[in-house]
């Protein structure tokens, strides 16, 4: 009888470690990134195509759950709720929406600039990491090196961009259907979509992003998140922006 018990603990246990990889696997996976999408209504925030716990130690898994599963459904559930009973504003992708934000109806003006713009700016956010960062190479690397002088040069240029915006905002590298690359910095939610323009990849530095782990260290925060870029997904981005069109 303690014999069949023993059994029975250890049968369990194995099924128990099993399940738990299985867990571990199934968070792991990985799905496709769509370096073109273009969100339509109803808004969803996009899964990550990674783990949560993927950018550690540089961002960690409960900053990225909170981030993703609250600060940026929270933008979506408010864009859903500004544009629902506007069926023609809710028919626009929303890089047009954004885009075309003067000829919307007043009265959702500034929601959909705050919570379009925070969809827009998180959903390429998401996209850019879960890499191991490292330096660009190919087209990007090409580009960045012509117009920023070198890989270096952009780090620092960026970093002083996103330690020198005041309150919250976002650094960010810009890229036109030429391939040309600038750095801009937008304060909140303001998306280069207002003004038309793509965005090549930029950083969060709302406090949200980064202050679980980092405090008021925006300095080290800016400096860590170069470690989980992916520069594959990057590169797709920039192609994508000189071929067919970037759409946010």
């Amino acid at each position: 009888m303690l014999k069949m018990f023993r059994r029975g603990v250890l049968l369990a246990g194995a099924t128990a470690a099993l399940t738990a990889q299985a867990r571990q696997a199934a968070a792991q996976a990985t799905v496709p990134v769509q370096v073109r999408i273009d969100p339509v209504y109803p808004f969803t925030v996009p899964p990550l195509t990674y783990a949560a716990n993927a950018n550690e130690p540089y961002i960690d898994a409960q900053t990225m759950d909170l981030h993703h599963d609250k600060h940026h459904a929270a933008y979506v559930a408010n864009l859903n709720a500004a544009v629902k009973d506007h069926p023609q504003v809710a028919a626009m992708k929303l890089s047009e929406m954004l885009s075309r934000l003067g000829e919307l109806p007043e009265a959702i003006r500034t929601p959909v600039r705050n919570n379009g713009g925070g969809h827009a700016n998180h959903s390429m956010f998401w996209m850019v990491m879960g890499g191991h960062g490292g330096a660009p190479t190919g087209d990007v690397a090409t580009a960045i090196t012509r117009d920023f002088g070198s890989f270096a040069q952009l780090q620092s240029d960026f970093n002083k961009s996103g330690l020198g915006q005041f309150g919250s905002g976002w650094p960010m590298v810009l890229v036109d259907q030429g391939g040309k690359l600038s750095l801009v910095a937008r304060p909140n939610q303001d998306s280069p979509l207002l003004d038309g323009r793509r965005v090549l990849f930029g950083n969060d530095v709302w406090e949200h992003a980064y202050y679980l782990k980092y405090q008021n260290r925006r300095a080290d925060y800016l400096a860590a998140w170069w470690n989980v870029l992916n520069w594959p997904i990057i590169a797709e981005r920039y192609a994508a922006a000189t071929s067919q069109g970037l759409a946010i």
